[in-house]
């Protein structure tokens, strides 16, 4: 075998993260990447450290490869071998037992964090970490955002599930994808409502029918507020019932309002090359304000503000990118 696949067949892969969803995804995209190109599906492993370990940094660990993992099958247990040829893990408990795979594994894990480490970062093979965080170095590739599982297979396929649930809605369609409040950002009352008036801007002015998802972090009243300005729009405001319509969204809009809180949101819908609006909340800090002055400079996303604006620019593929450059090193490795 030759190619991109050669540095990847037979190669076993395991996801390592917290268990949090949107750690969890950045490393599930990425392993579906390498799938991609030939590799073998992963064998999820979620740690659940006791304290005092979750409060320690990596570097006070003592016998990380004692950490409690529970695999996808829900069997639970410390991490042995054998050890995978490949692992992928972010998130600030994976570190001290990322490190200690590839010590046990004499090295022959091929070890890539997602994510900067703050730790060790010379120790890892490879390093995916976005441009806003400023990490340079031999071993770092550079991506726009966060990683994630966005494809152009997974969307479509998501979109049949809910074309027919959102067929009695106006186009252009929107997919507001609404986050809220988190350590550096505050989604208040004056947020939500200029939010609520601008969204119904664009059913009025625009002719535009709505399709929106909240999360926990928007807030029962918040949601509620924007529940009851949007009743007798042009609108679909999902329940929580049933399957998540989240990739369906991203398939079936014509563009995508989103905001501000989650690098994870604004790279998902920046991935999928459509107009895509950012909401501004309330706070921010250096780091987010560098992700997104570098998306807008780049052509790709536009703050939002009511209006409805059409234009193209050329999808960031991180993912893909990412798990090309897994294989070419892979590739060149002693054998």
């Amino acid at each position: 075998m030759s190619g991109p696949a050669a540095g990847l067949a037979g190669k076993s892969v395991w996801v390592m993260t917290d268990g949090k969803p949107g750690m969890e995804n950045q490393c599930l995209g990425l392993a579906e990447a390498l799938v991609a190109l030939g590799g073998a599906a992963p064998v999820v492993k979620r740690l659940s450290p006791r304290f005092p370990w979750t409060a320690l940094p990596p570097q006070f660990w003592l016998s990380p490869l004692s950490t409690p993992a529970t695999t996808d099958g829900g069997k639970a247990g410390p991490l042995a071998p054998p050890w995978p040829d490949i692992l992928i893990a972010t998130g600030r408990q994976t570190v001290a037992p990322a490190l200690a795979i590839k010590r046990a594994s004499g090295g022959a894990t091929f070890c890539v964090q997602i994510q900067n480490p703050a730790w060790r970062r010379d120790a890892f093979d490879l390093l995916a970490i976005p441009k806003h965080d400023r990490v340079s170095g031999a071993n770092v590739i550079e991506t726009f955002g966060a990683l994630h599982r966005v494809t152009p297979e997974r969307i479509r396929a998501e979109a049949e599930k809910f074309r027919g649930v959102l067929a009695h809605l106006p186009r252009p369609l929107i997919a507001v994808l609404i986050g809220g409040s988190n350590s550096q950002y505050r989604m208040t009352e004056a947020v939500t409502q200029r939010l609520a008036a601008n969204l119904r801007k664009l059913c009025t002015e625009h002719g535009a029918g709505l399709a929106v998802t909240a999360s926990r972090r928007t807030g029962a009243e918040n949601e509620k507020h924007l529940r009851a300005a949007l009743n007798d729009a042009s609108c679909w405001f999902w329940d929580g019932s049933g399957d998540n319509p989240y990739f369906g969204l991203l398939g079936l809009a014509d563009a995508i309002v989103v905001t501000a809180d989650s690098v994870s949101m604004v790279s998902e819908a920046c991935a999928t090359g459509k107009p895509v609006h950012v909401i501004e909340l309330e706070g921010g800090s250096a780091k987010f304000a560098r992700f997104h002055e570098g998306l807008r400079a780049a052509g790709i996303t536009r703050p939002f503000d009511g209006t409805l604006e059409t234009w193209s620019y050329d999808a960031p593929d991180d993912t893909a990118r990412v798990a090309a450059e897994i294989s070419r090193r892979l590739n060149e490795a002693p054998r």
